[in-house]
Order: C-alpha cells, then sequence, then structure tokens
C-alpha cells in the first residue's frame, strides 16, 4: 500500500472518529479542515495511484463530506442558472 492510500485510510479514520464527536454547530468547523487537509492529499492518491484508486478515493471522501458536496452542488446551480430536480 502507498504512502498516500496509508494518508486517506487515516484521514477517513479521523472523519469518522470527528463524527462520532457531539456538536453544536453540527460539525461545519472540523467539515472545513478535512477539506482542507483532504484536497491536497486527494492530489497526492491521483499522482501516486493514478485516476481510478484517485477516483475511488474522491467518492468515499464525498460519502464522508456529503453534506458540503450538497451545499456546493445547490451553489453552482444557482450560479448557472440551472433548476434544481424536485
Amino acid at each position: 500500500m502507498t504512502q498516500s492510500l496509508m494518508l486517506a485510510c487515516l484521514w477517513c479514520v479521523l472523519a469518522n472518529v470527528i463524527a462520532m464527536f457531539p456538536s453544536k454547530k453540527k460539525h461545519w468547523p472540523a467539515a472545513y479542515v478535512l477539506m482542507t487537509a483532504g484536497a491536497p492529499l486527494l492530489a497526492y492518491v491521483f499522482w501516486e495511484n493514478g485516476i481510478v484508486i484517485g477516483v475511488l478515493v474522491l467518492m468515499a471522501a464525498i460519502s464522508i463530506l456529503r453534506w458540503p458536496a450538497l451545499y456546493l452542488l445547490n451553489w453552482l446551480r444557482r450560479q448557472t442558472g440551472a433548476r434544481a430536480a424536485d
């Protein structure tokens, strides 16, 4: 297992441990830290392991950080003028 995949697995474990803690702010500060640390880590995974493994790690990260991903998708839809499907 490459170093980037070990770091990505550690990032996933850390994200799940953080999710277990109670939070009045709904975990948004932790999500910002995870996104900040996860972006360069994801680039490292793509660079070291290729596109297939990189996409799998990206899907895992989106699964963990699904609410920020949904808010980003909704924001992009508003910016382009597309209507959200109901």
